[in-house]
């Protein structure tokens, strides 16, 4: 016997939008019945990822523009030399969601949907003998937590990093800042602005969204092989905050800090007969880029039309497989220093329309599209680059690196 149709663990933005999917009447739900849904969080503490941001780009009109922090029709990336791209990408928009209003919003709708909550730290989810599935570990009085069901959605991070032949980690430290005077253009988000000092090895950049004349995100990011102290993240944002964007007196709101691992790893469809990996452990996050909150909505809503149509819910990998193996090379590239990111990704958005590159950012352009992007790049190192890929070996790395938020900008930051 299941005590609920589906279990869900993890209530980040996959795990979330995939019950509310479940549970909400009208065309996400089918023509049968509801499910029976329930979702399981860590209690709060350590297990518990802190408030984030999530970004992406969709026309106007989508099915979170009530919960948009802000949104913006003009992108900006800045080059080494002070030299500013702006692009209009119409008819998208960059859109910003604040995790704590996305979990109040659909929190409410969960709890008028009759999904059940639970608060537990899950140790184990399985297959059960007779078919179903069963989630195992502690609640926060520390008492045995076990909930079986037909299936079950697991969006913790894996364990161990899975085997690749690249990884690069996109870490970063962002302040949300007011300051004394009007500094910023509240209609243009700064996607990739390199006027930071380079690392070694990847590449890093300021990232500013503006909520206002006097507000803004402002993050500085690194893709490279290992995350910085705290203390490093501070003076490399007070240098871009203070000597960069020139901003003056200003005070700091809050801050959020994070990891997304960037990697050509293979993320499996599914981990059991019955239990299915999603979010970012499901391979939702763009390695190229880092972004996630887009990637998992489709995710979602595939695995919510499969149970709805009574099918095995092994749906697509979020990404074409096309753009998996040129985010490989990229990934390659960039860690080899064969090809200067800075210079790439600022070529890119002078080159190529905008529109057609934040759909192949997503995986939704035709691959004449891609053939005509490729041919934007520096060609030579990045064909050498995909004709070695074969030959390398994918090894386990160290220890995976921290969650971080489920969405952000290209490089993707």
């Amino acid at each position: 016997m299941h005590d609920v149709d589906v279990v869900i663990v993890g209530a980040g933005a996959a795990g979330l939008s995939l019950a509310r999917r479940l549970t909400a009447p009208g065309p996400d739900a089918g023509a049968g019945p509801r499910p029976s849904v329930a979702l399981v969080d860590a209690p709060a503490g350590p297990l518990r990822p802190p408030p984030r941001t999530w970004c992406f780009w969709e026309e106007p009109g989508g099915e979170y523009d009530d919960v948009l922090a802000a949104s913006w029709d003009r992108l900006r990336v800045t080059s080494p030399d002070g030299t500013a791209v702006t692009v209009r990408p119409a008819p998208l928009r960059y859109k910003m969601i604040r995790s704590a209003h996305f979990e109040e919003r659909t929190g409410a709708l969960l709890s008028r949907s009759g999904c059940l909550r639970y608060e537990a730290a899950v140790d184990r989810v399985r297959d059960l003998p007779g078919g179903g599935a069963e989630v195992r570990g502690r609640d926060g009085a520390g008492a045995d937590f076990r909930l079986r069901a037909r299936w079950a959605f697991d969006s913790r991070p894996p364990r161990r990093p899975r085997p690749a032949r690249t990884t690069l980690l996109q870490h970063f430290r962002g302040w949300f800042v007011r300051t004394g005077r009007p500094r910023f253009d509240d209609g243009v988000a700064d996607l990739m602005d390199f006027r930071t000092p380079q690392p070694g090895r990847g590449l890093s950049f300021g990232y500013v969204l503006p909520l206002g004349p006097r507000e803004a995100l402002v993050e500085y990011t690194e893709f490279s092989p290992s995350v910085l102290p705290t203390a490093a993240y501070e003076r490399a944002l007070r240098h871009y905050a203070e000597d960069v964007l020139d901003l003056g007196p200003f005070r700091v709101t809050a801050t959020e800090q994070g990891v997304i691992p960037m990697t050509d790893a293979r993320f499996p469809r599914r981990s059991g007969r019955s239990v299915f990996p999603i979010g970012a452990a499901g391979g939702a996050t763009r390695p190229s880029t880092g972004y996630t909150f887009a990637a998992a909505q489709r995710h979602t809503q595939a695995v919510a039309d499969a149970l709805a149509r009574g099918r095995t819910p092994l749906v697509p990998a979020p990404h074409p497989s096309r753009s998996r193996l040129m985010d490989a090379v990229l990934l390659r590239a960039v860690d080899t220093g064969r090809v200067d990111g800075a210079a790439f990704f600022t070529g890119l958005f002078r080159d190529v329309p905008a529109h057609r590159l934040l759909r192949f950012l997503d995986g939704g352009t035709h691959w004449w599209e891609d053939v005509l992007i490729g041919l934007r790049t520096p060609v030579r190192p990045m064909l050498r680059t995909a004709l070695e890929l074969p030959l390398l070996p994918r090894r386990t790395a160290g220890a995976s690196a921290p969650a971080g938020r489920e969405g952000h900008r290209p490089p993707d930051r």
